[in-house]
């Protein structure tokens, strides 16, 4: 883990010395294409980490912060040009939407709100760590948009 620790800290770096790396912003079907069946690992600009399968059917297994609380109702999906997840019920659910920005197999993710960067991930083929294995399934009920605070997206 610390060596994935390094090697985000490193890609960060490199993004932010300028024009001399090339970095592209992903739409939201290159992102799709990009995580769909696939696990993204990763570290937020806080030092907490995450590790998420993404399931075809739109649920995430992994965990996102917390290695001990693996996800259980965790889901996401695609908008023209972001990546959102939500966790919880609709009476509480958390939506959060990224933008991503690549640079060689590093990925950034920026707030689709504020534009701040939030960490970096790298992607790994399947769900080499089990994720999916771990909980029993639930159900995506595609309401992203009624996560507190979400009016915004569910106008778009």
């Amino acid at each position: 883990m610390r060596l994935l620790a390094l090697v985000l800290l490193a890609g960060l770096s490199l993004l932010w010395l300028g024009e001399a790396f090339a970095v592209e912003r992903l739409t939201g079907e290159q992102m799709r294409q990009l995580v769909e069946g696939n696990t993204a690992t990763g570290r937020y600009s806080s030092g907490e980490t995450f590790s998420e399968y993404h399931h075809p059917d739109g649920r995430v297994s992994g965990y996102n912060r917390d290695r001990a609380t693996p996800n259980r109702d965790a889901c996401w999906t695609t908008t023209e040009d972001a990546i959102c997840y939500y966790y919880g019920p609709i009476e509480t659910r958390q939506t959060y939407c990224f933008t991503v920005e690549r640079s060689g197999t590093l990925y950034v993710p920026r707030s689709a709100v504020s534009g701040n960067i939030i960490g970096a991930f790298t992607v790994q083929p399947g769900d080499p760590e089990k994720h999916a294995d771990r909980v029993p399934a639930w159900y995506c009920d595609g309401l992203i948009s009624q996560g507190k605070g979400r009016g915004r997206l569910a106008g778009r």
